[in-house]
């Protein structure tokens, strides 16, 4: 048995138990055409989705290999079925490592929203940017475009993710925008972002401007959770919309590592670290117009937990995967590649958790093993 096959067999340990049948219940493997196996198939599909190389490419490779003989324009047709198939592994990787992915918000649809840069291969790849947004629990892609980083209507935006009335946004920073979050009420939605003082101001209920972080600065025990009301005003004159501050302190372990980060993001641009900044740090704030008799704010900081244990993952997928050929024509194949490179990051994260337990002869030996001395 070669390196290759070897390695396969271990990826192919890391996979959900059930893929198999998973595979086949979604419709992914209808008819093997051009494929010998269901293994033969996904593997010709992390190829492409994994290694960041292009259809073409990947159909020439496994015709080398030996793994299938089909057409670029065949692979796009599977990706195209695997979509289901690669999501509920996902799902099911997301599961194992004890996400919950259920919100607790009784009648309402939730959705992560997100926006990240993609680099396509060579030093003159192309830069796109991808919006999405995964429903929450069930992770189904409900929107996916790709548009290039720069220009009018490029940027990540409220508005681009059209709403439905009680539904519920999560997003970051970027999507903390006062004329944003009044489009997503103007339909009947809420919002849940995480707060960008420097890209909205919040005001109290006399109509003075919100000191925050004078207020934050209460909060001195790790966990302590606090809540102010307060209110935003999209366009001047036009009237407020009413949100609440919801803030939790970190620990202090949490706390260190995101003054580094700031330190080190600051020694880079040669500028100095206010204290302002290093102090700010210390909490989570998310701003919201989820009303406080629906959900408390521990229920709508463990809401925005769910969308930043997500956003982790792909933060581990830059990192990790190249990025390769985005499907920029093809809404169904390009939610499958997102599934795709998911599902590698997943993949990934799960064999370095795992490389701990790595030994020499290739298993864990039992704690109650008995040994006998020989001396």
């Amino acid at each position: 048995m070669d390196d290759i096959t070897r390695n396969w067999k271990v990826l192919v340990g890391l996979l959900p138990g059930d893929w198999r049948q998973v595979a086949k219940d979604s419709g992914a493997v209808a008819r093997l055409r051009g494929f010998e196996t269901v293994e033969s198939l996904l593997r010709c599909l992390l190829l492409h989705v994994g290694c960041g190389y292009s259809l073409r490419e990947t159909a020439v490779r496994v015709g080398a290999a030996g793994l299938a003989q089909v057409s670029d324009v065949t692979l796009m047709n599977r990706l195209r079925q695997a979509e289901h198939w690669l999501q509920q592994m996902c799902l099911a990787l997301l599961r194992e490592r004890g996400l919950r992915l259920e919100h607790g918000l009784a009648g309402r649809n939730v959705r992560v929203l997100d926006g990240t840069h993609v680099k396509e291969p060579g030093k003159t790849g192309t830069q796109w940017r991808i919006h999405y947004s995964l429903q929450l629990p069930s992770l189904a892609c409900d929107y996916f475009a790709i548009t290039p980083v720069k220009g009018k209507g490029t940027h990540e935006k409220l508005d681009r993710f059209r709403a439905k009335p009680g539904e519920l946004l999560l997003g970051d920073r970027g999507f903390c925008r006062a004329t944003d979050i009044a489009a997503v009420r103007a339909q009947g939605a809420d919002v849940l972002v995480r707060f960008g003082s420097i890209s909205m101001v919040v005001y109290r209920d006399d109509g003075e401007r919100f000191d925050w972080l004078t207020a934050v600065r209460s909060i001195t025990q790790a966990g302590q959770i606090r809540e102010w009301p307060v209110w935003i005003e999209p366009e001047p004159g036009k009237g407020r919309l009413q949100g609440r501050l919801c803030v939790i302190r970190k620990s202090e372990e949490a706390i260190q590592r995101s003054q580094r980060q700031l330190r080190r993001r600051r020694q880079l641009k040669k500028h100095k670290t206010r204290r302002a900044t290093l102090d700010s740090a210390a909490y989570v704030v998310v701003f919201t117009t989820l009303p406080a008799a629906e959900a408390t704010a521990a229920q709508v900081l463990d809401c925005y937990r769910l969308r930043w244990q997500i956003e982790l993952v792909f933060k581990r997928l830059k990192t990790m995967v190249a990025l390769g050929h985005v499907p920029k024509y093809d809404e169904q194949s390009s939610r499958a590649w997102l599934y795709g490179k998911l599902l590698v990051a997943l993949l990934s994260q799960k064999l370095t958790r795992l490389g701990t337990t790595f030994s020499p002869w290739g298993y864990c030996l039992p704690q109650n093993l008995h040994t006998e001395s020989l001396a």
